[in-house]
């Protein structure tokens, strides 16, 4: 299998709720497929938002709900980036987890959740390039 990953798809209890918010962070829909899943190209990937029981029972799986050990994260440019979008994933309903602030690895990062519970790492890497392609 190449070292790569394409599609990252997201069990969401109200499909109508998770498109606003993704689309109140400034993504756009790439295309939606019928009416049960919803597609953002990101970059040279796609964020998927499916029906967290449609996606269990695809991928063969219990949903026991709550954490399921994945954090997604996006790398800002800077820590006022950083705190750019916490400021708009509060404005658009996400649950702040950890606020935004130094780390103990020298970078500047919060967290937050999605009206899913999904959580998101927001940081600034200065160690790290980040280019204007992402």
């Amino acid at each position: 299998m190449e070292q790569r990953i394409s599609l990252v798809t997201l069990g969401v209890d109200d499909l109508e709720r998770a498109r606003r918010f993704y689309e109140a962070l400034g993504w756009n829909i790439g295309w939606k497929e019928g009416e049960d899943v919803v597609f953002f190209q990101s970059g040279g990937m796609i964020l998927a938002l499916w029906g967290r029981v449609q996606l269990a029972v695809d991928s063969g799986v219990e949903d026991r709900g709550g954490f399921g050990g994945v954090t997604l994260a996006h790398n800002a440019r800077s820590p006022g980036e950083v705190d750019s979008v916490m400021e708009e994933a509060r404005a658009a309903g996400a649950t702040i987890t950890r606020e935004a602030g130094e780390t103990f690895w020298g970078g500047y990062s919060g967290a937050f959740a999605d009206p899913d519970g999904h959580p998101w790492e927001i940081a600034h890497n200065p160690h790290w390039t980040l280019l204007e392609d992402g």
